[in-house]
């Protein structure tokens, strides 16, 4: 079963074709990076219409890498939420016009189950149940996956997403967008003990708070303005690891779990991947961790979910309409 991905909930147009929910045939990004890092953001209008320009591009270029037809796709899965309301359209729109002219089924997928589905591109499946922990630039969750599309929140952000916060951060140090490759490249070369950063409710549970951190820097940077860049860096960083880790531990000890999935854009830094690695390996925990393609926004993830929905029959709303805030 060939399935086409769409994915075009933020500022990335994503477009690939994934065989019987294992076997990537083409999985194809155009990044907006460019666009939109003199604005130290993203900016909706604009990916929006970056998104229409180039989806019927990317789309062509998806095709003859995979060497297939489009009569050779048996569905169409496309993002409809969570995201940017105008961005998740394009994507939805091209995906409802082929599933119309192709005669072909439409499978709606949840962007946050993409992203955990991810794993299943792996040449090594993840067990049941499991913790993923899903961090990005606009999520930062904790979902037990007791098995296949059935899904629990154990906790999530009160306010920043852990790659807003990097974004954050960048910014208030003068370093462009997006913040989180430019203060990883930093941090290698800093000192994460330099600066003694807080951990957001360290104590409460099993969610999550960033907009803190984010200040606690800001304070340090007006009390010395003569700073060490690499230094704030590292223990920024440091601090946000050492916040995820906790939870996450945390969070396999209340509910009996061992094995571990990081997904999201964040879990594409080496250093938290690295931590974890280590620590997994000292807790008795199994972690999962994915190659920096299939971490960040990507069409492959959105077409082996909907591979999965579709085999377990995960109905489809019809019509199926954008859900910017959709849930879990």
């Amino acid at each position: 079963m060939i399935i086409l991905g769409i994915e075009t909930s933020c500022d990335d147009t994503s477009i690939a074709l994934v065989k019987d929910g294992k076997e990537i045939l083409s999985n194809l990004v155009s990044s907006q990076i460019n666009i939109h890092k003199e604005f130290g953001g993203v900016v909706p209008e604009l990916a929006s219409r970056r998104h229409a320009e180039v989806i019927h591009i990317i789309l062509k270029k998806a095709l003859n890498e995979a060497a297939i037809t489009l009569e050779d796709v048996d569905a169409i899965a496309v993002t409809y939420g969570p995201g940017l309301e105008g961005a998740l359209l394009v994507g939805i729109s091209v995906a409802k016009t082929l599933s119309l002219l192709l005669k072909k089924p439409l499978i709606g997928v949840n962007h946050i189950h993409g992203h955990i589905y991810a794993h299943f591109l792996l040449d090594k499946k993840p067990s049941f149940p499991f913790l993923a922990l899903v961090a990005s630039g606009g999520h930062t969750q904790m979902v037990k996956v007791f098995e296949h599309l059935n899904f629990e929140c154990l906790g999530q952000t009160r306010d920043d997403a852990a790659g807003e916060a990097f974004d954050k951060v960048a910014r208030v140090m003068g370093l462009s967008y997006p913040g989180g490759p430019i203060i990883e490249e930093e941090a290698l070369h800093g000192d994460a003990k330099r600066y003694r950063l807080p951990i957001a409710m360290k104590h409460d549970g099993l969610e999550f708070s960033f907009s803190g951190l984010k200040t606690a820097v800001l304070q340090k940077l007006k009390s010395e303005p003569d700073y060490n860049r690499a230094d704030m860096c590292a223990s920024f960083q440091k601090t946000v690891i050492d916040t995820l880790w906790l939870k996450c531990k945390k969070a396999c000890d209340t509910h009996s779990l061992s094995n571990v999935l990081l997904c999201g854009g964040v879990s594409a830094n080496q250093a938290l991947q690295a931590h974890f690695t280590k620590l997994g390996k000292e807790e008795n925990l199994s972690v999962s961790t994915l190659p920096i393609k299939l971490c960040t926004d990507n069409a492959a993830m959105i077409a082996v979910a909907g591979f999965y929905y579709h085999q377990h029959n995960k109905q489809t709303p019809s019509p199926l309409y954008v859900k910017s805030s959709l849930a879990l």
